[in-house]
């Protein structure tokens, strides 16, 4: 009896030690995945940045070998490698394949047909392992190679990605898309030889792919789609319907729904710049679509969009909708979005009409469209134009109707079919009026043409955000990247060999102020070996003692870089009376929302307090950037200046040091700054020193 119960309790302590176990993520893929080139890759190649990211409750490995084909008949086979097996016997719970940048080489193009069927049998072999993993294919990154003779970007996109797309569809596994994350122009910091990813361009990846493998999934019933004609969007599964037996609908469906099934209705030019619905669909949201093309936003296009929003959510999708209207599609996701403002989760408008007036009618700068008016007309059932000029049902007329709702535009500033001026423009200052902050995002120079963003990070986390499906990347701690020698350390040095030596560095050692933060707070140098730049080293010393004091900052730092560092980093022990928490601007660059960025700054400033219990905790938030008030960084300085300032403080000590360094008319005080509006001067630290001494000490 006593067997039968010992054999009992080791069953289910196996039992618990198997669910507690890691989820295992096996990285499959060439040299961009193996990390060639990255210093220190076993901690900066981008798989091991998304076991940074991904957290203790994910096991990533790397199996990614330089040079390797999908195809067998390739240079380079990646099923003939040692990794492959070894990836096979970690037994996965995920499978990342990234394969197929190899394949565009001219020797191993030609034998491309055979791509399709292989990428299946690599696909259902890593299916049928026992621990019956998660499968997600990968598609290359954009290459910028000049050389046709080798990888080429041209064959990557038009055969490569597309034939990962259609074995995602037929074989029922997800894909993510990496074609556009790198921006559309080289970027020496992000691709140094036009290829591989740097430290920095694998944590771009590694933060993409990390975002969608964490986005909460539903764990309701999947959505069943409505019967009608298959097809293939970019490797998602959509189906091909009418309503009524005339109106023309598609549907789109992710492998599995986020909490939530959150979904967005688009309007007008399906398929048309559709990188936002693409990464929303990576991200488990249904993408539909309602055909009002020539309603023109009028009573009977919101009749339309009523049936069909019954019929979507009889399906099993959100009571709210997302909203998405390109161009004339403004008409539509307005005046329905009035009619049922409760039911919309929120409104992302595209070069957005917000006035016929303006367009079709061209009756101010726009062109204009006579074809279009007369279409119009009879949508409205208005047997004149002046009818249409009564009318008082535009979107720009539905301000207070629409105030509550999340809403962002996207416009070219020199549109001339859909003019700024007499549609965004005319709209957001309306909700001005009513107390309303329109987000717009401006594309200097642009036209009408092209729609969206190339790179659409900034539209996916507004509807992630109106859905709560948000990670703050500001508040959520990893590590850091940062490689560049230009970074004023010793050669050789990276971010991790940098964050070592400040502990090293701090160790054994007691002092009175500590300093953390980036590159500004790094400029102040102390007795670090790494640091070869040190502007303020004579002023810290002649103000807190030599020897009293040490700077905690590194580079290139960003909020979630530096509560990595103070969660992990041991910087406690050098128990220090003054800690200073500087931070945010690096945010800047990686497009942050402002408010995002106060929260990891929050989140610093609460993570020193928990370790630093006996200091004080000076939060001095970012300091100004932009040497006028009119530049983009001192505006988004400002943004994160008033998020701080309508924070509660209670425990620290929160200071504005705009005054600091900023004039009465202002402009920055030049002195201060070392000409790029961020990196002070020798006499910039003495100022920010001295004046945080003197406030210490009130």
């Amino acid at each position: 009896m006593k067997n039968k119960y010992f054999l009992t309790l080791l069953l289910c302590l196996a039992v618990a030690m198997a669910f507690a176990r890691p989820v295992r993520v096996a990285c499959v893929g060439n040299s961009i995945t193996y990390g060639a080139g990255i210093a220190n890759r076993e901690k900066n190649s981008y798989p091991a940045q998304l076991q940074y990211y991904l957290g203790a409750d994910y096991e990533v490995r790397n199996f990614g070998v330089s040079g390797c084909t999908l195809l067998s008949k390739g240079d380079a086979p990646y099923i003939q490698t040692a990794a492959y097996k070894q990836s096979l016997a970690f037994a996965p719970d995920v499978v990342l394949i990234k394969l197929g940048t190899n394949d565009s080489k001219p020797q191993n193009i030609c034998h491309v047909d055979a791509y399709k069927e292989e990428l299946r049998q690599l696909v259902r072999t890593y299916r049928s392992l026992a621990s019956q993993p998660r499968v997600v294919l990968l598609t290359p990154l954009r290459c910028f190679l000049k050389d046709k003779n080798t990888i080429n970007e041209s064959r990557i996109r038009r055969q490569i990605a597309p034939l990962i797309q259609q074995i995602a569809y037929e074989e029922h596994v997800e894909v993510i898309d990496l074609q556009r994350i790198m921006g559309k122009g080289w970027d020496r910091s992000l691709l140094p030889d036009r290829l591989h990813p740097s430290a920095i361009g694998a944590g771009r990846m590694a933060r993409y792919i990390g975002e969608v493998l964490l986005t909460p999934r539903a764990t309701t019933p999947q959505v069943t789609l409505p019967k009608g004609k298959s097809f293939n969007f970019y490797g998602h599964r959509g189906v091909e319907f009418t309503m009524d037996g005339q109106v023309s609908c598609r549907l789109v469906a992710p492998l599995q729904a986020a909490k939530g099934h959150p979904w967005v209705l688009r309007a007008r030019f399906w398929g048309h710049e559709p990188q936002t619905d693409i990464a929303l669909l990576e991200r488990g949201f249904h993408i539909a679509y309602c055909d009002v093309a020539d309603l023109y936003g009028s009573p009977k296009a919101v009749k339309r969009w009523d049936a069909f929003y019954k019929q979507m959510t009889a399906l099993g999708l959100n009571k709210k909708v997302g909203l998405e209207g390109m161009s004339r599609g403004g008409l539509i996701v307005y005046n329905w979005a009035a009619r049922h403002p409760k039911q919309v989760a929120c409104i992302y408008a595209d070069a957005p009409v917000m006035d016929l007036k303006s367009w079709p009618m061209g009756k101010g700068k726009g062109i204009g469209s006579n074809d279009d008016v007369t279409r119009m007309l009879t949508a409205y059932g208005w047997t004149s134009e002046a009818e249409a000029l009564k009318w008082k049902g535009n979107p720009i007329n539905q301000v207070r109707r629409v105030k509550n709702i999340p809403m962002l535009h996207v416009v070219g500033t020199a549109d001339d079919v859909v003019p700024v001026a007499e549609n965004t423009a005319i709209f957001a200052s309306g909700l001005n009026k009513v107390g309303v902050e329109l987000p717009v995002i401006n594309k200097e120079g642009v036209g009408h043409h092209p729609h969206s963003l190339f790179n659409p990070t900034e539209i996916i986390r507004f509807f992630l955000k109106a859905y709560n499906l948000y990670i703050n990347p500001c508040t959520h701690a990893v590590c850091g990247n940062e490689y560049r020698m230009a970074a004023g350390w010793t050669k050789g040095s990276e971010w991790h060999t940098v964050a070592q030596d400040i502990a090293e560095t701090l160790q054994g050692r007691q002092v009175d102020w500590l300093w953390l933060g980036n590159s500004i707070t790094q400029g102040l140098g102390g007795e670090r070996k790494r640091v070869t730049n040190k502007p303020g080293k004579a002023i810290g010393d002649k103000l807190m003692g030599a020897g009293k004091w040490e700077t905690a900052g590194i580079s290139g730092d960003r909020t979630e870089y530096l509560l990595w560092r103070v969660q992990t980093g041991a910087y406690d022990a050098c128990n220090p009376k003054h800690v200073v928490v500087t931070i945010g601007i690096n945010n800047y660059f990686d497009a942050d929302e402002p408010s995002d960025v106060a929260e990891g700054i929050r989140a610093v400033a609460e993570a020193a307090k928990q370790h630093f219990p006996t200091a004080t905790i000076h939060v001095a938030g970012l300091l100004p950037a932009g040497l006028t008030a009119a530049h983009p960084m001192r505006i988004y300085y400002n943004k994160v200046r008033k998020a701080l300032n309508a924070m509660r403080w209670k425990g620290f000590d929160y200071i504005d040091v705009t005054d600091w360094f900023v004039g009465d008319d202002g402009n920055m005080r030049p002195h201060l700054y070392n000409g790029d509006g961020i990196h002070l001067s020798t006499q910039g630290y003495e100022e920010w020193c001295s004046r945080m001494m003197e406030h210490a000490t009130r």
